[in-house]
């Protein structure tokens, strides 16, 4: 057993994050403990971390520990990199106090970007989200996951691409998707075991390229792309002014009678950029 700390740039609130975190079946999270084991995946081998507040909102600090005694630079920095501790979420803060969503995060100060913990499973969940509602979509991940991925001291393992691609559509069909979800799905894993598709050479182009570059994909189109970018990626910058969550709270915030148009949202938007993803995670937090 190996365990390492780390002191965030700013405040934080990792609380909340756990509180997002449970939100989805398959991982594993203890509030009241503070902490959440997260599956990584090494190149000859699966491990479970491990990440614990140790500190407050405004000082904090994690414990980071693994079983898995080697390895241990990769995993903590692929675990830094999942949380995001070294933005500055005061910066951001500081930036929001001169805009018109100043209330908010006065009320949400501290609400950071975590990113899903691999490519390919947020490329997956994105998909399998597309058009549902969360209850259902999280249901729809879970068997997914549970009947084809694989468990490691109690943590939930997505399949492999390689794996999926092996599947017929019928076997998704069975846990209620859609013909159609199914083959996104699976076609979409067949071109990554091909090689047509390279998430990780695609993870370092700028978001306009990945646009283009996924958006090529069947079944793949704007909103899934722009929730890739955001909870793969973790980019600064994004604002889905499509989604129905981000619609809704700014309702509130600009006491509507009625939800804002996208083209408004992007719009007013401009005058968040450059942490139009912080807008976005702050909105959604107001609502939640």
């Amino acid at each position: 057993m190996w365990k390492e700390y780390y002191h965030a740039a700013g405040m934080y609130d990792f609380d909340y994050t756990l509180k997002r975190l449970n939100m989805d079946p398959l991982v594993r999270v203890d509030i009241k403990e503070r902490w959440v084991d997260i599956p990584v995946r090494l190149p000859n081998n699966k491990c479970v971390v491990r990440v614990k507040a140790e500190g407050t909102t405004e000082k904090p600090t994690f414990s980071v520990m693994s079983d898995h005694d080697e390895d241990q630079d990769i995993i903590f920095e692929h675990i830094r990199n999942l949380f995001q501790w070294d933005k500055d979420l005061e910066e951001v803060y500081e930036f929001f106090e001169e805009t018109d969503l100043a209330m908010v995060f006065f009320s949400y100060p501290g609400t950071p970007i975590v990113r899903d913990f691999h490519l390919y499973d947020s490329l997956m969940k994105v998909i399998i989200h597309q058009q549902l509602n969360m209850k259902f979509a999280y249901t729809l991940t879970t068997r997914f996951v549970s009947k084809f991925g694989k468990q490691v001291d109690g943590s939930w393992f997505y399949p492999t691409p390689e794996e999926v691609a092996e599947l017929e559509y019928e076997q998704l069909q069975d846990l209620q998707f859609s013909r159609r979800k199914a083959e996104y799905i699976i076609d979409t894993s067949k071109m990554i075991v091909d090689g047509e598709i390279d998430l990780h050479k695609i993870s370092k182009m700028q978001n306009e390229e990945i646009m283009k570059d996924l958006g090529k994909i069947r079944g793949v189109g704007p909103w899934t792309v722009q929730n890739w970018l955001l909870f793969a990626l973790g980019r600064d910058d994004l604002l889905p002014g499509a989604d129905v969550g981000i619609q809704n709270a700014l309702k509130n915030v600009w006491k509507m009678e009625e939800k804002p148009k996208r083209e408004m949202i992007e719009k007013a938007g401009a005058a968040w950029a450059p942490f139009r993803s912080y807008a976005a995670m702050t909105l959604w937090r107001s609502i939640d």
